[in-house]
């Protein structure tokens, strides 16, 4: 009888251990969330300074002074809470973006740009606005809050909103007065 109670206590451990260990479930990604606080980002950058290039050549600088990546969360971003400053480089011609606070949508493509946004096209276009939102997909920036170009030629364009392709050669202003400069066809 002593043996049989000593063989249920151990069959019971045995039992118990197995449910146990099956009974764990997940997936490294699910146990590393785990490991995360509420609202915390997954990895974070202090003086950032990426290049992308292609086929060897330079094509974007982002800088910035901290970056924030949220890919852990289910509609992912990264924030720069501290602002950025972007170079585009085409050929022998410069373009740059900086904003005191950005944060990029990771599913959508959508930069939101805010506060002390400058934009500088490489032929010396400059637009300034508070906030500007950029479809990185379609190509096209916006803003529905007032802003101001200075086209290279000092001419201007003020306005409350307006929709442009990356280039600006398709250009939706509503809103808007400024200042044109007109050639004299001689």
């Amino acid at each position: 009888m002593r043996r049989l109670t000593q063989y249920f206590k151990i069959s019971a451990i045995v039992f118990l251990g197995l449910m146990a260990f099956f009974s764990c479930e997940g997936t490294y990604d699910q146990v590393q969330l785990l490991n995360l606080s509420d609202d915390q980002p997954i990895a974070e950058g202090e003086q950032v300074n990426l290049k992308y290039t292609d086929s060897g050549l330079l094509v974007t600088n982002l800088i910035t002074p901290k970056l924030l990546d949220y890919s852990n969360f289910e509609f992912a971003f990264q924030e720069f809470p501290e602002g950025l400053n972007i170079h585009f480089f085409d050929q022998d011609k410069e373009s740059t973006v900086r904003s005191d606070y950005a944060i990029r949508y990771s599913n959508t493509g959508l930069v939101d740009l805010r506060d002390n946004v400058v934009l500088t096209t490489a032929d010396g276009n400059v637009l300034e606005a508070q906030q500007l939102y950029w479809d990185q997909s379609a190509k096209w920036l916006f803003t529905d809050q007032p802003y101001r170009i200075t086209f290279s030629d000092g001419s201007y364009n003020d306005g409350s909103r307006f929709d442009a392709n990356e280039d600006f050669t398709i250009f939706l202003s509503r809103n808007n007065q400024g200042i044109q400069r007109i050639v004299d066809p001689e």
